[in-house]
């Protein structure tokens, strides 16, 4: 069990990278996942996209992931580990989706078989 709420967002973060990394090697290679708390808008203070609190940025081979939105703004069903977990991996592959302009659902096409 990790030991605080912190340590558990990144390793989530990290086994998820790393798992879209064994599928997508070429793809990911210059990727680099970064963990923020809150973005920050232009003047350097905490800020909002025009759609809300942004979950995660992507800035030319950057991908941050944003701790205090994903984790806060969350609306789970059931306040879990196994939940949580989804929730952070679920935002990594909206993130990596987005940085390589494709539907998160065509990332692991194959997990998605169950017969």
């Amino acid at each position: 069990m990790m030991n605080t709420r912190i340590d558990f967002f990144d390793t989530t973060v990290a086994s998820t990278a790393e798992y879209l990394r064994s599928i997508w090697p070429n793809e990911l290679a210059d990727a680099v996942f970064e963990i923020g708390a809150l973005p920050y808008g232009p003047n350097g203070k905490p800020g909002t996209a025009d759609s809300g609190v942004e979950r995660w940025r992507v800035l030319g081979d950057r991908i941050i992931l944003y701790r205090v939105p994903i984790e806060r703004l969350a609306h789970l069903h059931r306040n879990d580990e196994a939940h949580r977990r989804m929730l952070v991996e679920s935002c990594v592959f909206r993130a990596v989706a987005e940085y390589l302009g494709k539907d998160p659902w065509d990332l692991a096409p194959e997990g998605f078989r169950h017969f």
